[in-house]
């Protein structure tokens, strides 16, 4: 359980914010979703991806902007992840991955995709 509560937490240095409460959320036309919360320096977001979700499909075509960089751990399920130079690699359930602007992500099998992402606030 989280000690401060929103309001305590503006000038303090430590800030705590619950996933199951989102500031942001964002369902994707095939209803996968990713709530987000803001810390003082990094935005932290918890996606779950439905098999066949792609980036450049799903959120891309939504957004009509090229991917930011992302640091990202998979709790569950596996996506593969192809960088601006066209390398693939799959990340499964375990790992961090940390990739440039200009990528594209897919989940792939038949389970839906968890996953934490970090990225900065300028």
């Amino acid at each position: 359980m989280c000690p401060l509560s929103p309001s305590e937490d503006a000038g303090m240095e430590i800030i705590c914010k619950n996933l199951a409460v989102p500031e942001r959320y964002r369902e994707f036309i095939d209803g996968s979703h990713r709530n987000a919360v803001a810390l003082k320096t990094a935005m932290v977001g918890l996606g779950t991806y439905q098999p066949g979700w792609r980036w450049s499909l799903h959120a891309g075509a939504q957004t009509g902007k090229i991917s930011e960089n992302h640091i990202g751990y998979i709790v569950s399920g596996q996506m593969v992840i192809r960088d601006a130079e066209g390398t693939e690699t799959t990340v499964s359930a375990g790992y961090a991955f940390e990739v440039m602007p200009g990528h594209d992500a897919w989940v792939v099998g038949n389970e839906a995709c968890v996953a934490l992402d970090f990225t900065g606030i300028e």
